[in-house]
């Protein structure tokens, strides 16, 4: 998918061919050194740079994930790989899978995710209505809101109507809170949000990022550590302090060397300034 509210930018090509981008071997090793660094992990996610669905070894990865620690896992998914069963069996030992669900019609499916031909909206809803039935963990579905795109009452209904065909244990409503990838994607504000909950009912809960939390303290190389946040996705001075859980006067100061050091840029979302890797540019090919 292509979706208009990614926080990773635009895509330039989408694809629904599955295959090894990072050898499983070495997701595992990685997240055996972060256990092994004292460091407090509440959950193991796979998010990542796109769609982890389409890795053709995460159901490897996480069997292995299971066999090393209790630590939940959780997928974030969107939800392109449950149309196969293939798919769907290869999530199914994860502890937690939240795949999102942005649309209920064709029209706005291909408005707001921009998919792939061989997606279809109704394929994605039947998928997870299969995954629900065969899944025994808990299954928490997010629904992206776009502000004049999905958040219509007639568009609202319809989805609520997929919403209670797949029933999910929680629906998590969010919103644009971070750059998106076309400026046009707007947010909701946290009142639309708690209209919109109400709507949807007792299961419904709004985790777009309005409010700020207690930083964990985790001992880490300040630097490496910023670059490689930055590098997942925009951040904002603050979210890094909390993640880090250093005082924040220290991160704009990293944060302000490593701008000058051409290594991060700003970019300004709903007046709050976020922070962006600068990638080197790749070299021609002789």
């Amino acid at each position: 998918m292509n979706c208009v509210y990614c926080q990773l930018g635009a895509s330039l090509k989408t694809t629904v061919r599955r295959k090894e981008f990072v050898p499983a071997a070495e997701v595992l090793a990685q997240v055996k050194t972060a256990l092994r660094s004292g460091q407090r992990i509440e959950a193991i996610t796979f998010s990542g740079s796109g769609e982890p669905g389409l890795h053709s070894g995460i159901g490897k990865i996480i069997h292995g994930l299971k066999k090393m620690t209790n630590i939940p896992v959780v997928v974030l998914t969107n939800s392109s790989s449950l149309v196969s069963k293939k798919g769907r069996q290869e999530l199914a030992e994860a502890d937690i899978v939240v795949p999102s669900l942005d649309a209920a019609t064709p029209r706005i499916f291909k408005k707001i995710n921009r998919p792939h031909p061989a997606l279809t909206v109704g394929r994605i809803i039947d998928g997870l209505v299969k995954f629900r039935r065969e899944y025994r963990g808990q299954l928490w579905l997010e629904v992206m809101l776009v502000r004049g795109t999905n958040d219509g009452l007639t568009h609202l209904r319809k989805l609520k109507e997929a919403v209670s065909r797949i029933r999910p244990d929680k629906i998590q409503l969010n919103t644009v809170v971070r750059p998106p990838a076309e400026r046009s994607a707007r947010p909701l504000s946290r009142r639309e949000l708690e209209g919109i909950a109400a709507f949807f009912g007792r299961d419904a809960e709004i985790i777009a990022d309005f409010t700020s939390r207690k930083p964990t303290p985790v001992s880490v190389d300040i630097r490496e550590a910023i670059l490689a946040t930055v590098g997942r996705r925009p951040v904002t001075a603050r979210d890094i302090a909390l993640s880090l859980g250093k005082p924040l006067g220290m991160i704009r100061k990293h944060l302000s060397l490593l701008r000058r050091e051409g290594k991060v840029k700003p970019v300004v979302h709903e007046k709050s300034k976020y922070y962006k890797k600068i990638e080197a540019p790749r070299r021609p090919i002789p």
